[in-house]
């Protein structure tokens, strides 16, 4: 996906999550369930460290010294929220960011 038309990979991206079911059909439950999801800073270093990589629960384990309950506690709160989409068909499972998950960093992180 890196070097596509960002406006085009986030088009293809929402059609996904819409043909998936996963489009959250309420714009505030949606912003509040990112809110409590990026208020964790642990969840926020996992999205820095996904930043131009796919990772597995393994390593990014091993990158923040995290239990392999504790990553996958907080991949699955950063997926449910779409910051993070499972690389199809990879095994072990690997993590990328998102565009929302992309969008965040440059927006948010680089603000900073």
């Amino acid at each position: 996906m890196t070097g596509e038309d960002p406006a085009k990979k986030k088009h293809e991206w929402m059609n996904k999550l819409k043909e998936e079911g996963k489009l959250k059909a309420n714009p505030t439950e949606d912003h509040a369930i990112g809110l409590r999801t990026l208020q964790n800073p642990t969840r926020r270093k996992i999205l820095k460290a996904l930043n131009g990589s796919s990772l597995s629960i393994e390593e990014i384990g091993d990158k923040l010294n995290l239990s392999r309950s504790e990553s996958k506690f907080h991949l699955d709160m950063l997926e449910n929220a779409l910051y993070i989409d499972k690389v199809k068909d990879s095994e072990p499972a690997m993590y990328q960011l998102s565009p929302r998950g992309e969008g965040f960093l440059a927006n948010v992180e680089e603000a900073k």
